[in-house]
């Protein structure tokens, strides 16, 4: 019996297969592209495209727990769907931006509120991995750190736990292969709370070089990352990053409390990718 993967081109889902490729689970990866998938020699790629309900019966066939990616579109139709199948669990990589008070009408979060929900009504059994801010989102400062540019904060004094993604990684096959964590919901963070400026500051010592911090009006930054954000992203960005400026992030669950290692740290995240911040 296989374990579906969805967002299997995700760095997430990614991490997810190789594990349990790597102790011999069968798995199958799913996209709605599924020539465009990289996966282990071995793995299967299955067709699984949301809108399409007609690749759901072949994606499940034989499939007894999925690791879903939070797509609102289809989703009653493909809960339906695993039902059908015979799904016994869904391992669903929401996020921590779902605790929000106003998260079904939130950007950030109702994809996320979305899926949540229809699962929850559905009576699958379930797990639900609420992540906050993940260590890779300081690639977005990559660029002007390659160019060798300062980089442009409304609130650098903001303060996340970040989370490396290979932590979410490792609890989400906590939860596909064992019972522990079976039907809770778990929101998950990095070990410390750090500013922006903290994290630049990593970067820095990691990279052997100086970085520059500099603060811009919010107006100045909202203009910025309209650029390439869907419409109203950088506004409920700005505002949770504004709030975060009252004090320490809260450290929830981490792979110290749940699996009983170390959380991995942003400085390990930093030099693992440091390739990406060097000069082009």
């Amino acid at each position: 019996m296989s374990i579906l993967i969805t967002g299997a081109r995700g760095q997430v889902g990614q991490a997810v297969i190789h594990r349990l490729h790597t102790v011999g689970r069968p798995v199958r990866a799913a996209s709605a592209k599924p020539a465009d998938l990289t996966v282990p020699a071995g793995v299967e790629v299955a067709e699984l495209d949301l809108g399409r309900p007609e690749t759901f019966p072949a994606a499940l066939d034989s499939v007894r727990q999925v690791f879903l990616y939070p797509e609102p579109s289809g989703i009653d139709a493909f809960v339906a769907a695993a039902r059908a199948a015979g799904v016994e669990h869904v391992v669903l990589l929401s996020s921590a931006s779902v605790l929000a008070p106003d998260a079904e009408t939130d950007p950030l979060a109702s994809h996320s509120f979305l899926v949540e929900r229809a699962l929850a009504a559905s009576g699958l059994p379930h797990t639900f991995l609420r992540p906050d801010a993940f260590a890779s989102n300081a690639l977005g400062w990559s660029y002007g750190i390659g160019q060798g540019l300062p980089i442009q904060l409304a609130y650098p004094e903001a303060q996340i736990a970040p989370i490396h993604p290979e932590d979410i990684a490792d609890v989400a096959v906590e939860a596909l292969t064992g019972t522990a964590l079976r039907g809770r919901a778990l929101t998950l963070t990095g070990g410390r709370s750090l500013t922006f400026r903290e994290q630049i500051a990593v970067l820095a010592e990691v990279l052997g070089r100086d970085l520059r911090v500099e603060t811009i009006t919010r107006a100045e930054a909202e203009q910025q990352m309209n650029r390439f954000l869907p419409a109203g992203f950088a506004d409920s960005l700005l505002t949770l990053w504004a709030a975060a400026t009252a004090g320490p992030a809260p450290i929830a669950d981490t792979t110290r409390s749940l699996l009983g290692r170390p959380e991995r740290t942003f400085h390990q995240w930093a030099v693992e990718n440091a390739t990406a911040f060097t000069p082009r």
